[in-house]
């Protein structure tokens, strides 16, 4: 996904073999915004994916060639992440409660309103974006601002919470300088910054460097003299 989920240009593969119920659904996802594309079958459907880079999958569960629940299932088992919305008339509760094990990411029953699913839509696409864009890569480090986790050349990194936001806010101004001020409003929410308010943010940076460059032969967390610190913004 590039695009906002607000702002879609999503690529969207329905697969359903009544073509009334899909004509319907990628009209109204055309005039959405998205990018759609339809197969009335399983085979169709599988060389469709192969082929192109959809972000999002609507998946009927009775087709002539099969159940789209195995469509699923070698889905997941390729290791493929791409959100799907089984929308299907099986409204059996058993069904459901399958669908949502064997990888969907939501479930629809028709009759339905295209806004609903509409709205279903942008919910998965924007998970999608927010996932991707929680995870930051600079040089050999990674951070998941989501789950709190940092990585360096494939090692976990443990950071107390305050060293975590100090990182992040580095990270989120990788190639320039922080301000001391920056941080001393931004990590420990104080507007007016004092000496004692330096020499916290010194031992918390020490400890930072310590444990994001002491193993490492790169350095990434610089002094800028004057100003703060910056991380260095080759990614």
């Amino acid at each position: 996904m590039k695009q906002s989920a607000d702002s879609p240009a999503g690529r969207i593969l329905v697969v359903e073999d009544d073509r009334n119920v899909a004509k319907s659904i990628e009209t109204g996802l055309r005039e959405a915004g998205y990018d759609p594309s339809s197969a009335g079958t399983l085979r169709k459907a599988s060389e469709l994916f192969r082929t192109g880079d959809h972000d999002l999958i609507i998946l009927d569960l009775s087709l002539p060639d099969g159940n789209g629940m195995d469509f699923l299932q070698a889905l997941r088992k390729s290791g493929k992440k791409t959100p799907v919305i089984i929308l299907t008339a099986r409204d059996a509760l058993e069904e459901r409660v399958a669908g949502l094990e064997q990888g969907a990411d939501d479930y629809l029953i028709k009759p339905f309103m295209f806004a609903e699913l509409l709205a279903r839509i942008r919910a998965r696409l924007r998970s999608v974006i927010s996932t991707e864009q929680s995870i930051t890569k600079i040089v050999d480090l990674e951070i998941d601002r989501i789950n709190r986790i940092v990585r360096r050349q494939d090692s976990a990194i443990e950071l107390t919470l305050r060293e975590f936001d100090l990182l992040a806010l580095l990270t989120a101004s990788a190639g320039f300088p922080v301000s001391r001020d920056t941080l001393a409003r931004e990590v420990w929410k104080v507007n007016s910054r004092a000496t004692s308010m330096d020499n916290v943010i010194d031992v918390h940076i020490s400890h930072l460097r310590e444990k994001i460059d002491g193993p490492f032969e790169k350095k990434l967390i610089q002094t800028v003299r004057g100003i703060g610190f910056m991380l260095k913004g080759d990614r």
